[in-house]
């Protein structure tokens, strides 16, 4: 009886431990990087695969259909957000049929592809034409791919600026010209059980406002606590949280309470502006992966969230940070070491 006994609890032991590594695994798998493709000098789509597998990235934000890159992923076991450009959201939206065809094109015929989500346009605001199609043309790729009995999830991506208030955190809540966007999108992912895909970043937080938004509380560094929230008493350390929990404050004041949230590009510029360096770089990128682990003192959970980006990009308009956010150079060479895990 005794030596059943042992070997009964051995082996609950050894399931045991098998679901903590399983769960380690998972904790630090949550962080995976953004694969923008604005650059004529970047390794072909099977040396990136080829590179996030050999650094531990798990997961990528490919900004739209590129059939290489889908080919490059087939069992690649990396899983995907694809993003819908805002250029095709009118005529996904009028058109049932187009919708079929691009989820075909797209994803369907992508059978070895890990899709994880579909994000259908990116930081569209008020003014902007798209705006009014983002919602119709969701419906479409969600009819599409619920027809074909796929079961991902459609969404799409803010940022912190649809906010009216910042602090504190508690009485965070949205632009009145953002509401016309954010209300039937809030609805549709409710309704669809899909997570809201926020992109945010605490370096343009810094660099507006380098007074309020000190170096340290933007890289994680900030020694002791920044502010306590009167209506809760929850303590910040950082603007990263201050701005999340502002968003998940915004959100229920407008049904959206239960929303998961997934952070769809946060990272660091290593040139070209206001303390964009590499080691800040280096500081801001690991400290984060590390800090989703345990959420925002809201919501204490493991944060999915993919750093922007695995390379510079050498075509990109805008301010010279633009061209700089890369863990990589196009030569594949780590800019600085990030560790994934």
């Amino acid at each position: 009886m005794a030596k059943s006994t042992l070997t009964v609890n051995m082996a609950s032991l050894m399931l045991i431990f098998g679901m903590l590594m399983a769960t380690i695994y998972t904790t630090g798998a949550l962080t995976g990087a953004c694969y923008g493709r604005l650059g004529n000098n970047l390794p072909s789509p099977s040396q990136v695969v080829s590179l996030y597998n050999q650094n531990n990235i798990k997961r990528m934000r490919l900004y739209y259909p590129d059939h290489d890159v889908l080919d490059a992923l087939s069992g690649s076991g990396i899983e995907l957000i694809l993003g819908v450009p805002n250029s095709d959201l009118q005529k996904l939206a009028s058109s049932q049929s187009e919708a079929d065809s691009w989820v075909q094109s797209n994803v369907k015929n992508y059978g070895s592809v890990k899709f994880r989500y579909i994000c259908v346009g990116n930081e569209l605001q008020p003014g902007m034409t798209e705006s009014q199609y983002l919602v119709p043309a969701m419906k479409t790729i969600q009819n599409s791919i619920n027809g074909a009995g796929l079961g991902i999830k459609v969404s799409s991506a803010i940022r912190p600026d649809s906010l009216a208030n910042y602090y504190p955190p508690s009485d965070g809540y949205f632009r009145d010209d953002y509401l016309p966007i954010l209300n039937p999108l809030i609805d549709f992912l409710n309704s669809n059980g899909s997570p809201l895909l926020v992109n945010l970043y605490t370096y343009f937080s810094h660099k507006y406002n380098p007074t309020d938004v000190p170096l340290d509380y933007s890289l994680f560094t900030y020694n002791g606590v920044r502010f306590t929230d009167p209506a809760n008493s929850l303590q910040y350390t950082n603007v990263f949280d201050a701005t999340l929990d502002t968003i998940y404050a915004a959100l229920a004041k407008i049904n959206g309470g239960s929303l998961n949230v997934v952070i769809s590009e946060s990272g660091w510029p290593t040139a070209g502006g206001l303390d964009a360096s590499v080691e800040n770089a280096k500081t801001y990128n690991n400290n984060l992966i590390q800090h989703v682990k345990n959420g925002s003192p809201r919501r204490r959970i493991n944060l999915e969230t993919y750093i922007f980006d695995m390379f510079d990009e050498n075509q990109k308009d805008g301010d010279e940070t633009e061209k700089n956010w890369g863990l990589f150079s196009p030569n594949q060479q780590a800019k600085y070491q990030t560790t994934f895990n």
